[in-house]
């Protein structure tokens, strides 16, 4: 339940602390004194949005603090969901800047708006006029049976299924239209891989072809300067090697009685046998280049194969060829698997909608169940709030698809005159029986939904007598399973508050200020002989609000 409420620099309220209490509490106070704007301040802890219109002193940041006993309400596992330490006392805190920005907080740990949403849908139910437009909405009817029929963990479960039936849905219908596409693709895709396989590229094939005709095209020339130094090294004529070997000899000769001659005797001989055999290497090489005409136009027709398919894939490089024939042969064994992929999908597809079918059968059986009941309930109720000839009906019918609710329409049915066919509620009902039957709803899901708060504004406008102190009895009731907060102008209702609160504005120069304090007993009894008379109290108003507040 609200245990208490802080507001600051909201609206027209400077400051203000609220302490609630569990049971019956009732708000009044004069059109414009602001009794709105306590449920517009409370929304912002329940994730509404939010701007510097909300500022009263626009230099200074508003602040909304509620504090809510939740011990009672099984919440752990929404905390653990969100990540946040669970309190049994939880308090949430938003604050609004100067600039409009936002920031939230749960038990001092900072969160986001959906979480606040999240949060609130478990802690206050805000029942606005404007609400009454709910009740010709066919999902919150639908809402309506569920909670009645006690179907939450039941849609919790065809929920899971229904989620992981649509995301098979989509695969099945995504990898169809990509299958449907590569169809069309195949001959292309096909085309450029076998002209890629054909072509039996070979990593580092370009770089070593390119070397070869380089040396093929110019082995003329080659050979020609080979040969002149090999004839310079070992040649008839001149020789290089030969005249080394001479000088060797030499020296040799000189050895035995010139000792110093030994290292250049050494050196010499080294340079003879390399030489030698860098003359040897040259010979081969010669005999290797051979100037091959046919050799030269088979190399460039490689090339330029290569060079081809290097242009038509825009790259540069064999290895980046080979990159794209691989690419190309898993996109063809991707498009050939399609077709397999497909009918595993679809065989999927049909076990998860033959589970949801039958989950959604419980669904629909459980509503069937529980219909009788909310008719008879809200029909008896409707009647004890004035209109005694009512008949409420809920027609339930399928639908051709499942939808995250099953697959079932609900629609709410309504006549307020005997013998006159019950019709859908949003072309029959006027505003006074759409609060009644609102409240008759809200009555009934309270016996049914763990809810710590609901808070009615004005559902009673438009009703007054009998009515008015009907419904005050059907909110206290209710009152007795949660806490219920009702702002109200009927006499009626606000005498049977376990406790009431006044809600007033006060002006000075320069602005307005709106305030809010509980009532003691004597203020009590004048402010609802003011609702009965006016400003000018009599002692005929005083004595009845005290039968009101006695009667109550």
């Amino acid at each position: 339940m609200l245990q208490s409420l802080k507001i600051q620099n909201y609206a027209l309220i400077d400051h203000i602390q609220i302490g609630w209490a569990p049971g019956f509490i009732t708000i009044t106070g004069e059109t414009g004194a602001g009794k709105s704007i306590l449920i517009g301040a409370l929304s912002l802890i329940l994730g509404n949005r939010a701007d510097t219109s909300v500022l009263k002193d626009d230099e200074k940041k508003c602040v909304v603090e509620a504090s809510f006993d939740i011990q009672h309400y099984a919440m752990e596992s929404v905390f653990e969901h969100n990540d946040l330490d669970y309190e049994p006392e939880t308090i949430i805190r938003r604050e609004i800047n100067s600039k409009g920005k936002s920031r939230a907080f749960v038990n001092d740990t900072p969160v986001n708006v959906r979480v606040l949403k999240q949060l609130g849908q478990y802690l206050v139910d805000i029942h606005s006029q404007h609400q009454n437009l709910d009740l010709k909405d066919n999902r919150f009817q639908l809402n309506v049976v569920d909670a009645y029929a006690g179907n939450g963990n039941l849609l919790g479960e065809y929920g899971k299924l229904y989620r992981e039936y649509r995301d098979l849905e989509r695969q099945y219908l995504s990898l169809k239209e990509r299958s449907e596409q590569a169809g069309s693709d195949l001959d292309y895709y096909q085309f450029q891989f076998d002209q890629l396989e054909k072509a039996n590229l070979q990593g580092g094939e370009q770089e070593d072809l390119e070397r070869e005709l380089e040396t093929l095209s110019h082995a003329e020339e080659i050979k020609q300067n080979l040969s002149g130094a090999s004839h310079l090294l070992s040649g008839e004529e001149v020789s290089i090697i030969g005249s080394l070997r001479e000088a060797g000899d030499y020296i040799r000769r000189i050895l035995d009685f010139y000792p110093r001659a030994k290292d250049i005797s050494e050196r010499l001989e080294s340079a003879y046998i390399d030489l030698q055999d860098l003359s040897n290497e040259i010979e081969v090489m010669n005999e290797e280049v051979e100037h091959d005409p046919q050799r030269i136009e088979y190399i460039r027709q490689r090339l330029d194969e290569i060079y081809t398919l290097q242009h038509k894939h825009h790259v540069s490089t064999v290895k980046e060829l080979l990159d794209i024939r691989q690419h190309l042969e898993k996109k063809l064994e991707e498009i050939n698997n399609y077709d397999f992929r497909l009918d595993e999908l679809k065989q999927a597809v049909d076990k998860k909608r033959q589970e949801i079918s039958e989950k959604a059968g419980k669904l629909t059986g459980a509503r069937q169940d529980a219909i009788p009941g909310i008719e008879q309930r809200i029909t008896s109720m409707l009647q004890e709030l004035g209109i005694p000839n009512a008949t409420f009906r809920i027609q339930l019918s399928g639908i051709d698809d499942f939808d995250e609710y099953g697959q079932d329409h609900v629609q709410f049915l309504f006549s307020a005159n005997k013998n006159v066919e019950a019709e859908d509620i949003s072309r029959v009902a006027s505003g006074g029986e759409l609060s009644r039957l609102m409240l008759s709803l809200k009555s009934l899901i309270a016996e049914t939904r763990a809810l710590p708060t609901i808070i009615f504004d004005e559902i009673d406008s438009g009703t007054s007598g009998d009515i008015a102190d009907k419904m005050g009895s059907i909110m206290k009731e209710m009152s007795q399973n949660m806490q219920v907060i009702n702002i109200t102008h009927l006499p009626q209702i606000a005498s049977k508050g376990d406790y009431h609160y006044l809600v007033y504005k006060n002006e000075d120069r320069d602005s307005t200020h709106t305030h809010i304090k509980p009532l003691e007993s004597q203020e009590r009894v004048r402010e609802i002989a003011k609702m009965l008379s006016g400003e000018e109290l009599t002692d005929t108003a005083l004595q009845n609000a005290r039968e009101f507040l006695q009667k109550s």
